[in-house]
């Protein structure tokens, strides 16, 4: 379930690339992470040349862990106000907006092979239905990570917002939509539910899913609505069933694939 792992287009121009994580570099320097460094080397009665914001954010993610799964509240977390942990949970978006999210295309596009499996499934179940056939697969499941499911949630296009996520956009963001720890939290989970519907006025509507996040239904884009027929989903979707393939989104420009062998052994710099 790491599809990311095979994109070429993806490893070269986001995961080796040193630029493409700039906007998450900035904010660590910016004004909002210097006040919280200043104050957490003043509690710790350390020179703040010291820390840097990835110390800072191992002690904040350390707090949160032992809160999450011990239910305790650690001595780490002595070290940050409510503004801190907002600035500690915007650099953490940041770098999922940038890496895995709506920062660059290929983010969410490397994860069509997943959404085309999903609709093929969907597709198998209403032609056996139809057939009048018993449902080969009536659940399936797939195991991965939050790393596999928020490229998948970005090129559904779910928790978008108008404005990108940028190093220097903090104040303007604070009602943001993209919030990693909530769309990701521990044991996130997508599911899409298929119903067969007897009585309907049409037989487009006979058809109709449900999705839902981290067991809460999600609405839908095209509708806002929590229950969409399996008709007009498809119809919405229908350029990306059409045209998003992982073999032609993650393939490499020859031009490009050629400079990438040429800076072997370097830190590529060129998207």
């Amino acid at each position: 379930m790491r599809f990311f792992d095979h994109c070429a287009k993806f490893v070269v121009l986001v995961e080796e690339n040193d630029t493409a994580m700039g906007q998450v570099n900035a904010f660590k320097e910016g004004p909002e992470m210097k006040k919280v460094l200043e104050k957490v080397a003043s509690t710790l009665c350390l020179p703040v040349e010291e820390l840097n914001a990835d110390l800072v954010q191992v002690a904040f993610l350390t707090c949160s862990y032992e809160l999450a799964i011990k239910n305790v509240t650690s001595p780490w977390c002595s070290l940050f106000s409510e503004d801190d942990a907002k600035v500690l949970e915007y650099l953490n978006d940041l770098k999922q907006y940038w890496k895995r999210g709506y920062g660059y295309d290929i983010n969410s596009r490397s994860s069509c092979n997943l959404f085309q499996d999903i609709f093929q499934q969907l597709d198998k179940a209403v032609e056996e239905s139809k057939s009048s056939k018993p449902i080969s697969s009536p659940l399936i499941v797939q195991v991965g990570h939050a790393e596999t499911l928020q490229p998948l949630i970005a090129l559904l296009g779910y928790f978008k917002d108008d404005e990108p996520l940028l190093a220097n956009n903090f104040a303007q963001q604070a009602h943001r939509k993209f919030r990693s720890g909530r769309i990701m939290p521990y044991a996130a989970n997508l599911a899409f539910v298929l119903y067969h519907c007897d009585h309907v006025n049409a037989s487009q509507e006979e058809y109709q899913v449900q999705v839902l996040l981290n067991e809460q239904l999600l609405p839908f884009l095209h509708s806002n609505k929590t229950t969409s027929t399996y008709a007009d989903l498809k119809d919405y979707y229908k350029d990306l069933l059409e045209n998003c393939h992982f073999k032609e989104e993650c393939e490499l420009p020859q031009s490009m694939s050629l400079l990438s062998m040429s800076c072997e052994g370097t830190k590529w710099k060129g998207c």
